[in-house]
């Protein structure tokens, strides 16, 4: 047994390049870079405290801090000391947040930034901790041991913690560091929660791997992200919204963009529109990729090579994907562009949710792979499509509906920003579709009966939605999905008297 990998990484470049930078930040906030050789003492001074605590190998530490720099740390100090990180969003409500402590049953739980400052000595309530020198090494771990809990978004009822491996974080990020080009002179920048395995494993760990820097911003903000841009950054890493506000800013130029080599989306679905856009704008495609919280990344678009608009690119190096048609087991794999559950197994996907061992049956095949709750097509060349989540998907008169098959053409119609298709309760035919959309701001006032009078000129009949309501803006969670159970729940009664469509 050894150290995590990714820890073998912070401490190779500890060593060789001790006084490179992990972390920068803007000038304004006056704070000196963070290099290797103090991040890593940073880590054994934290992983000390936390064996101080009582965590032992296999110990849950729970967190729940605003991001930063000493939160990814913390992480890393938690493998160090052998402890499984579970990190809450700050957001969470109280009644939330002490469900999910109560399910993770941490040794020990650090809530706000003194908690932080404490562990490392400067907190009022530090406790002390173990010599430095008894920490000078990694705690054992074998590459199937958890690293990390991630309690996943969106779902109802008992909230699920995705426990992901030493091995997958390691085997992700080297495979995307090489995939996506890293070098140790590349500047990301960094705007994404440190809560969710986007911010957390993704920006983080292919930087570690490639001992290059992360321009630390903290959260997003466009002001901020483009001086970045122009400045040291040489790629940033984003959910499609950051895309959209970027785009809605005069600031953000071609020039802006010229010395950014790599622009990536994932978290939730980029539009065609975007993509379109951000290519006129700046000359350059963002690489779109294909992830999730239980299998780290899956899919992406090449470095090198055609990304295509609509697609989430090929699966990595290492990473077997497969479309099922039909939810039985024992249905047939999908054809080529035929629509169907996305099935994957490989190197970087976890080994179930903690504390739920009876979901294994439902979650994983009988050979092995997981079933990813995504509905995708492949095409011909092998490339990946998503075509919505499986429990989005809407059942017509005994028809399939892809919502994001309708949002495609209804973005692009005059007068829509944005679109999002829920499935609501029909006595005749099960389910119909509602369009809920948001209006261009420099395009024409939308007309809801003229948007779906021109579905019906694009689209079979069965999928035309039977109502169009026009909103202020999508209900979306910190990393950009929109929920759609919220639409459903807002429009229930304007639906339950549909007789013509409305704007709310």
């Amino acid at each position: 047994m050894t150290g995590s990998p990714l820890l073998d990484h912070l401490t190779r470049w500890a060593a060789e390049t001790p006084d490179a930078p992990l972390f920068t930040f803007p000038p304004d906030r006056g704070r000196d870079p963070i290099s290797y050789r103090r991040a890593a003492e940073l880590v054994i001074r934290i992983a000390a405290s936390l064996r101080a605590r009582g965590v032992a190998p296999g110990d849950r530490v729970v967190v729940q801090v605003p991001s930063s720099p000493e939160s990814v740390l913390l992480c890393l100090a938690t493998q160090w000391a052998g402890g499984v990180f579970v990190p809450l969003n700050p957001a969470l409500g109280p009644a939330e947040t002490e469900l999910l402590i109560a399910d993770a049953d941490p040794t020990v739980s650090v809530i706000g930034t003194d908690a932080i400052a404490d562990l490392v000595g400067t907190g009022r309530g530090h406790a002390g901790g173990e010599p430095l020198h008894d920490l000078s090494q990694p705690v054992p771990r074998d590459p199937d041991d958890p690293a990390a809990i991630i309690y996943t978004s969106g779902t109802t009822g008992r909230p699920k913690g995705a426990i992901v491996t030493h091995g997958n974080l390691a085997s992700n990020a080297e495979t995307l560091a090489v995939n996506w080009g890293f070098r140790t002179d590349d500047v990301t920048v960094h705007a994404l929660p440190t809560f969710h395995a986007h911010g957390l494993f993704v920006a983080v760990n292919t930087a570690l791997v490639a001992g290059s820097t992360l321009h630390f911003l903290g959260r997003f903000d466009v002001d901020r992200v483009i001086d970045a841009l122009a400045g040291p950054g040489t790629v940033f890493m984003g959910v499609p919204t950051f895309y959209g506000r970027l785009l809605a800013s005069e600031r953000f130029t071609r020039e802006v963009a010229g010395g950014v080599r790599l622009f990536i989306s994932g978290s939730a679905p980029l539009t065609e529109k975007t993509f379109a856009e951000f290519e006129a704008r700046t000359g350059q495609r963002i690489l779109e990729r294909y992830g999730m919280s239980e299998t780290e990344m899956i899919a992406s678009n090449p470095l090198l090579g055609e990304r295509k608009a609509g697609s989430v690119g090929f699966p990595l190096d290492g990473v077997q994907l497969r479309i099922r048609r039909g939810d039985d087991p024992a249905q047939h794999l999908a054809g080529a562009e035929e629509p169907g559950g996305i099935e994957v197994r490989g190197p970087n996907v976890f080994t179930g949710y903690w504390r739920m061992p009876e979901r294994r049956a439902n979650d994983f095949t009988d050979d092995g792979w997981f079933r990813t709750g995504d509905l995708g097509t492949l095409d011909p060349d092998g490339r990946l499509r998503l075509v919505g989540r499986s429990k989005d998907l809407i059942i017509s008169g005994g028809e399939n509906v892809y919502p994001a098959e309708i949002e495609s053409v209804l973005d692009q119609l005059p007068g829509v920003a944005e679109s999002a298709v829920v499935g609501m309760p029909d006595d005749d035919f099960g389910e119909l579709g509602l369009a809920v959309i948001v209006a261009d701001p420099d395009g024409p006032e939308p007309d809801t009966t003229a948007l779906l009078a021109a579905l019906r000129d694009r689209l079979a009949h069965h999928k035309v939605p039977r109502l169009c309501v026009v909103i202020d803006a999508l209900p979306r969670n910190a990393m950009g999905k929109v929920q759609k159970a919220l639409l459903g729940e807002r429009f229930i009664d304007v639906w339950a008297h549909h007789g013509q469509t409305i704007t709310d």
